[in-house]
């Protein structure tokens, strides 16, 4: 991150430093414990300085009044930079959601009058029932349904469809909405939802609604850390005991700083914001997490449900090879196929045509003059065209041209046998009822899939692919995209089952859906993600809501969600580790002149007692502002077992923090020395 660029400017880093003000608010501050703490020290600290008579140690050899300035300072500054990191997080995650909202200002709306007028009017002041009017280049005002004409809409922006979608008021979808692009065409459209009801309104509230919950892990962490200062108070009594047998008076300051020192003030204070940032990450890749619970649950996941039609493969069937039949030509097959495919407006058709051009066969537009479409219906199971001359063009499953042709030639019968066993799908392809050839459809393997359930294994998570698909198609692509196990001919129901027998033994599950009839399995799984061209059903049941509908990025949000556990581990082990090397900093240089044998403890070899506290004090304070880019950016992830990771995060972030907070606090205490004489 640099200073100026995208969110993290001057003007971001001035407004969290503002807001960080607003946070000295003690029905704000108890919320989190740590910090509460440091906030009820530094009031005593202040009481010490304001009213020194009442504190017998105040003019103490070691601590003067000035000293306690200095102490009231470094607290102030400590609290204050832990409300500035979960400031800027914050500010991050407010300028995601204005990124959205962009999307819906200064929108200029032609609304249709009484007299089918037109009158410019800004969007917000539209109502339920008014109509507008849309054509190319313009942008939908807001949601609504289309009541008059056709046009193509871009939904890129909303969706992640990068296919224009062509809606018109006759069409089982005319629903528009606020803030897609018309790409050609024109439309009339009655507005269907108030200002800030509308399905980007709708996000914006998901978006808002994520911010500040917290999540299981996290109050665990929060406990954890409370038991920690809990016996480290111990520890400080016990050091004020062990001062008073000695004949030492124990300064208030110096005890302050010593319980300052050694509780987790570094995690406490950077918590909240890792916990706000994991979501930003969530959020950066266009998902929508409906708790920040959803994402930390969903780096507990030990099992994925994969469906593989869009998340495995393309999503839909390419047209990859063409046999002829005996006694034809490859011409032949070819344009047959063409010609049958001239109106099927669906992938498959549309990649027979490109298999076709891609061979060097084109289409003969004079054909085609007057000429018929057969269209596709559940019962005969073929589509093509009737020509002008009353020549049939048609193409469909082996039973179901084998029905208008009457038979099948036998080489064609074994070729689309062999095709099936390998998981393709032959289409045959014939003419005025004579079949000259197959079609042969195969499921496109998504680019780099394979490679990325590589990283799953790694993760130690297993994949589970989902299909409605034969046994025979289903071992096909679960064995060339690298799945752990496959479900053939599964139905909603079967999914259901699935999911509740892993967690049955003790397993995590996340799935994706997008469908009525995943909303039981959704519900059912740990974590369930819903593509954002879903139904509303499903993206009801569902934690995550993915923007750019596409299945594939559930493995991303995992990468993302691993990476947020694995910064609180990482910090968490760096201030246990951080607050360790401090302990040995002070303590030694403290007692060392009453007690000789601790001096063999100051290995730092610290120049006094008033500088080892104000060095571990400063190194305290400025040590939270320094991690704060780590816990925005999160620690760089890579696939590895939780034994592996293990190891890794005490070797860097352990072995780091112990040799950071010597390095650090022997580096300030040479500059007090030298500045200051101390």
């Amino acid at each position: 991150m640099t200073v100026g660029d995208g969110w993290l400017s001057w003007r971001t880093i001035l407004t969290s430093l503002i807001s960080s003000f607003s946070k000295f608010d003690p029905r704000y501050i108890i919320k989190n414990p740590i910090i509460f703490i440091l906030f009820m020290c530094l009031g005593l600290t202040v009481l010490v300085y304001l009213f020194p008579s009442q504190f017998m140690d105040i003019e103490s050899p070691v601590m003067n009044r000035s000293d306690y300035l200095f102490i009231v300072i470094t607290l102030f500054l400590t609290i204050l930079f832990s409300f500035f990191s979960e400031s800027l997080a914050e500010t991050q995650r407010l300028a995601l959601i204005d990124r959205l909202k962009i999307k819906r200002k200064g929108i200029i709306a032609k609304k249709l009058g009484p007299d089918d007028t037109i009158k410019f009017v800004d969007s917000d002041s539209l109502k339920i029932g008014d109509t507008v009017h849309v054509e190319g280049g313009d942008t939908v005002p807001r949601d609504g349904v289309i009541t008059e004409g056709s046009a193509a809409f871009d939904e890129s922006m909303m969706t992640g469809e990068s296919q224009p979608v062509i809606k018109e008021a006759d069409s089982p979808d005319p629903s528009v909405i606020g803030g897609t692009r018309i790409l050609s065409g024109y439309a009339r459209i009655r507005i269907t939802a108030e200002p800030g009801s509308t399905f980007l309104d709708r996000i914006l509230m998901l978006e808002k609604a994520a911010e500040r919950q917290r999540t299981p892990n996290e109050v665990a962490l929060t406990v954890l850390l409370i038991s920690m200062t809990i016996v480290l108070l111990v520890v400080v009594v016990a050091v004020a005991v062990m001062s008073t047998y000695y004949g030492i008076e124990a300064d208030t300051g110096v005890l302050v700083s010593l319980f300052v020192c050694l509780i987790p003030t570094t995690m406490g204070g950077l918590l909240p914001a890792i916990v706000i940032a994991g979501v930003n990450r969530v959020t950066m890749v266009n998902i929508v997490a409906t708790s920040s619970r959803a994402v930390e649950n969903t780096g507990d996941v030990d099992v994925l449900i994969l469906d593989k039609t869009g998340t495995l493969t393309i999503g839909n069937r390419k047209a990859n090879r063409i046999i002829h039949a005996p006694g034809k030509s490859m011409k032949d097959i070819i344009m047959a196929s063409m010609y049958a495919s001239v109106r099927d407006n669906t992938p498959e058709g549309r990649s027979i045509l490109d298999l076709g051009k891609k061979l060097g066969h084109h289409i003969d537009d004079s054909k085609l003059k007057g000429f018929k479409t057969i269209l596709f219906t559940p019962e005969a199971r073929i589509s093509g065209i009737q020509t002008a001359d009353g020549k049939r063009y048609i193409k469909g499953s082996m039973e179901a041209i084998k029905i208008q042709a009457g038979h099948l030639p036998e080489k064609l019968v074994e070729e689309a046998g062999q095709a099936s066993r390998i998981g393709s799908t032959p289409l045959a392809v014939a003419v005025d009822n004579e079949v000259v050839g197959l079609v042969i459809l195969k499921d496109v393997i998504k680019p780099g899939i394979r490679e990325r359930l590589d990283e799953l294994k790694r993760m130690g998570i297993k994949t589970i692919m989902c299909t409605g698909d034969n046994v025979v198609t289903a071992a096909t692509i679960a064995d060339e995209v690298g799945v752990d196990q496959y479900m053939a001919n599964a139905i909603p129901e079967d999914k259901l089952l699935l999911i509740m027998g892993e967690q049955a033994q003790g397993n995590h599950v996340f799935m994706s859906g997008d469908g009525d009839n995943d909303v039981p399995a959704l519900a059912q799984a740990n974590v369930g993600m819903a593509m954002n061209t879903g139904t509303a059903s499903a993206k009801k049941a569902a934690e995550l809501i993915d923007l750019d509908s596409d299945p594939t990025k559930l493995i991303e949000v995992v990468g993302v969600a691993k990476q947020l556990l694995i910064t609180r581990g990482a910090l968490t082990t760096f201030s246990i580790t951080n607050d360790l090397a401090k302990y040995f900093a002070i303590l030694p240089a403290i007692f060392s002149s009453t007690i000789p044998a601790l001096a063999a403890l100051n290995i730092l070899g610290l120049s006094s007692p008033k500088s080892a506290i104000f060095s571990a004090l400063i190194f305290n304070t400025l040590i939270i502002p320094i991690l704060i880019p780590v816990a925005l950016s999160g620690v760089k992830y890579t696939p590895a077992g939780a034994s592996d990771m293990l190891k890794r995060n005490i070797l860097i972030y352990g072995l780091g923090g112990l040799v950071s907070a010597f390095i650090g606090i022997k580096l300030i205490d040479i500059v007090l020395t030298a500045v200051m004489g101390l």
